[in-house]
């Protein structure tokens, strides 16, 4: 064997496992039964929001940025190519993850204030995690529980910092628990 066939051969061999993970996360999500938690696309720069934004006020809100509502719409395409179905969809009140989740699923989400912002609101978190493992921790029949959120809510549940519209897939498990099956992205 020549040199370029042995370090072909041992490119693709370091490629493969995170391509069937991936693939087998897929999968997964075709079975159906996960909460799926999705961290909202990217935004207009910036960090939180800015001082004085009201929810349901968007003018007033960091937003998504034209590749964020770009990253959506193909995170949408990716999942109706894959057939992944869809048994619920819900959302932070936060305006970018409602237009995460309409660009993505091409429907309004059902707002759930257990996923709202947790960056900088600490005195939240306890409250709002509980609920949050209330929420993940259900079984699920149809399909998926899609639930469009923000990385800090998603961290402060599962202790995974997600990227922008990333998916975190949380398999419910007997009780209310839970289990962080992996993560996927798109983009």
């Amino acid at each position: 064997m020549d040199r370029r066939m042995l370090l072909q051969g041992l490119l693709l061999g370091a490629l493969a496992p995170g391509a069937r993970a991936d693939e087998a996360l897929w999968a997964l999500l075709g079975r159906g039964g996960h909460a799926v938690l999705l961290r909202h696309a990217v935004t207009d720069t910036g960090v939180g929001d800015p001082p004085g934004f009201r929810l349901g006020v968007c003018a007033t809100q960091r937003n998504l940025s034209e590749q964020g509502r770009s990253d959506a719409r193909r995170l949408g395409e990716e999942l109706r190519a894959r057939r992944v179905p869809v048994a619920g969809l819900l959302s932070s009140p936060w305006c970018r993850c409602l237009d995460t989740a309409r660009l993505a699923f091409g429907r309004d989400a059902e707002v759930e204030p257990a996923l709202g912002n947790l960056f900088g609101r600490a005195e939240l978190e306890a409250a709002q995690v509980a609920a949050l493992r209330a929420l993940v921790g259900r079984p699920v029949a149809g399909g998926n529980v899609f639930m469009v959120t923000h990385g800090s809510t998603t961290y402060a549940l599962t202790g995974v910092s997600p990227g922008t519209a990333e998916m975190v897939i949380v398999e419910p498990r007997p009780g209310g628990a839970f289990r962080v099956a992996g993560r996927l992205s798109v983009a």
